[in-house]
């Protein structure tokens, strides 16, 4: 059963905030790919895997660590864009 929050409604402000992710979680979790570690980027409240370039969200303080979840980091031309 999922509900879905309205940001219009409820108590205010507390919910367009992005629960952050307990610092304590940090040094359990690794990514589910490349099995490393992972850095939390506090500014975008996700988990970083540098290696392979991909960000996970954190949901409501839960990190989402589907791989088909997290989104990639860097940029990578358009092929059609060449010189």
């Amino acid at each position: 059963c999922h509900r879905q929050r309205e940001q219009g409604s409820g108590s205010g402000s507390a919910s367009a905030r992005p629960q952050p992710l307990e610092p304590s979680l940090l040094r359990f979790l690794v990514c589910p790919l490349s099995k490393r570690p992972l850095r939390y980027d506090e500014a975008t409240n996700e988990l970083i895997n540098e290696e392979l370039g991909i960000a996970y969200p954190i949901i409501d303080g839960i990190p989402n660590m589907v791989p088909e979840a997290a989104r990639r980091t860097h940029k990578e031309p358009p092929a059609e864009e060449q010189p």
